[in-house]
């Protein structure tokens, strides 16, 4: 029910958004040198590795890391960058991901390729066998802000109290955070 759920939710959102990812690829191209996209690495169900899109809004050889471990990272933002974090534009290339199946709406964030200790504990308490989402119970509870035990914790009580009402619930709070730019980069 959850992959069909995923599918068809998806699916409806690129069509709703279809004009405006044509905009925002355009302000992307024409703002900044380099590809549009931006695929990154990505850890997927029972650890399997999987390339994620997203908008590009940092320069090109911005290090491989978590944005919040950069020093500075407003210094790698392209022109239109800081708008597509802000209101979590640079995410709907992710439609795709969950199209594709290596992705779902709703699930822990997939850790980058080298978040080791992410990783290891998500794999400890068993969060490694979820489908990662776009968004999750941890991002509505603080998102980058929360230390990585504390986001594992939460990604545990989605495990452990996931279903589909679950999930509508964490797409309206998602939506409600993101109109409010609550958590997001700026």
């Amino acid at each position: 029910m959850k992959r069909l759920f995923d599918f068809f939710l998806s699916l409806l959102l690129l069509l709703f958004f279809a004009l405006p990812l044509l905009v925002i690829a355009l302000l992307v191209k024409f703002t900044s040198s380099g590809p549009v996209l931006y695929w990154s690495d990505r850890v997927g169900k029972d650890n399997l590795l999987f390339r994620m899109p997203k908008f590009r809004t940092m320069h090109v050889n911005t290090p491989e890391v978590a944005t919040h471990l950069l020093t500075d990272s407003h210094q790698y933002l392209t022109p239109v960058g800081a708008f597509l974090r802000r209101y979590s534009f640079d995410e709907l290339p992710q439609l795709w991901s969950v199209i594709n199946g290596d992705m779902s709406m709703i699930g822990p964030r997939p850790a980058l390729f080298n978040q080791d200790d992410l990783i290891a504990l998500r794999t400890e308490k068993g969060v490694h066998r979820l489908i990662p989402g776009i968004t999750g119970w941890a991002q509505i509870n603080g998102r980058d802000d929360l230390p990585i035990p504390v986001k594992v914790e939460f990604d545990v009580y989605y495990l452990e109290h996931c279903s589909l009402i679950f999930d509508i619930k964490i797409l309206f709070l998602t939506l409600f955070k993101v109109l409010r730019r609550e958590g997001v980069m700026h």
